[in-house]
């Protein structure tokens, strides 16, 4: 492989990287990605969803607001 078909092969891939995968896409139709994303964050640096208390109530308001909740309502077979 020449030296500029692997700078090619590695410049796909970096682009490809960047490109929203499905649950990206799914979490951004929320319009609640920055809330789903520092609520992430806070358990991940506090391995404690009950230390992320703020986080999910802001989360949720953000949730509720969007209409998301209808969204996932169930429904009865």
């Amino acid at each position: 492989m020449s030296n500029e078909a692997g700078r090619t092969a590695t410049t796909a891939a970096a682009v490809d990287d960047d490109e929203p995968d499905e649950w990206d896409k799914r979490i951004y139709s929320t319009g609640c990605a920055d809330e789903n994303m520092k609520l992430t964050d806070c358990y991940y640096e506090k391995k404690d969803w009950r230390a992320c208390k703020k986080e999910m109530d802001i989360f949720r308001e953000c949730w509720k607001k969007h209409d998301n909740d209808k969204r996932t309502a169930m429904k009865d077979a």
